[in-house]
């Protein structure tokens, strides 16, 4: 499947979802912010897909919005600018909450919106030449539709210097604040990239989505009995469910679950 501004691959139980504006540095136009959003969803809902990976060709992963599409939502009616802005923040909705495992795959300079695709995904890794930048501010506006994304996996003290800022920082650097998980060498992307989703393969499905509701359930959360009756309830129901039976089966029984791929 092929689209204007994507390209979306099949590789097994593996989707690529490709950003592929690439002489424009894959920054996002509202054609783009559609593909994306619909892209995720039909994934999502496509039983022979596993994980999905969001990478950018040519040497930018995303240089955020488009500066041409701004500025044609800043002078539009305000009904219509806010409708932009609301499928902006529905598409990195769309992403987060993907039921498959999601990551993002970093080649190149992650600025603005660009930086909220990579803390969308579930694991992001970078190649180490890879910069990032919430620069909103240098153009006058605010990482706003990114900031649940960027905070979650950051922190409000990180954000605070980021956002206001809008300086750029090195793969590393987003690696020591969590913002990727590994930052490596460019020709080590896909080595570390399918080590990532041979672990990944080796889970149950049907858990692993759970398993990221659960996280929502209780990221920073309190720990009350509310909470506490929440998790039980949580591993009673999910255990009872064939999924649980056959991997615990498995283990038992030394041998792979249906789920893994064979070799």
């Amino acid at each position: 499947m092929t689209e204007h501004n994507l390209e979306i691959e099949s590789r097994g139980a593996v989707a690529w979802v490709w950003l592929n504006r690439p002489t424009v540095h894959n920054a996002l136009n509202e054609a783009m912010i559609e593909e994306i959003t619909e892209a995720f969803r039909t994934l999502a809902e496509n039983t022979s897909v596993r994980v999905v990976v969001l990478s950018g060709r040519g040497k930018s992963f995303s240089a955020g919005a488009d500066v041409e599409s701004m500025k044609r939502q800043g002078a539009a009616p305000i009904a219509a600018n806010l409708a932009n802005a609301r499928q902006l923040a529905e598409m990195y909705r769309t992403i987060a909450e993907s039921p498959k495992p999601t990551i993002a795959i970093v080649n190149g300079a992650a600025i603005g919106g660009g930086l909220g695709l990579v803390a969308a995904c579930d694991i992001a890794i970078a190649s180490n030449t890879a910069v990032f930048a919430a620069s909103e501010v240098r153009l006058g506006l605010i990482p706003s539709t990114i900031a649940p994304y960027v905070v979650r996996a950051i922190g409000e003290r990180q954000a605070r210097r980021l956002f206001q800022t809008g300086e750029r920082i090195s793969a590393a650097q987003a690696e020591k604040i969590g913002l990727v998980h590994q930052a490596v060498d460019a020709e080590q992307l896909d080595v570390q990239l399918q080590l990532v989703i041979n672990h990944l393969l080796a889970g149950a499905p049907n858990a692993q989505t759970a398993a990221k509701n659960l996280i929502e359930a209780v990221a920073s959360q309190p720990v009350t009995q509310e909470l506490i009756e929440n998790t039980a309830q949580r591993i009673a129901t999910i255990r009872s469910e064939p999924e649980a039976r056959e991997g615990l089966s498995a283990f038992l029984e030394k041998r792979p679950a249906k789920w893994v791929p064979q070799e």
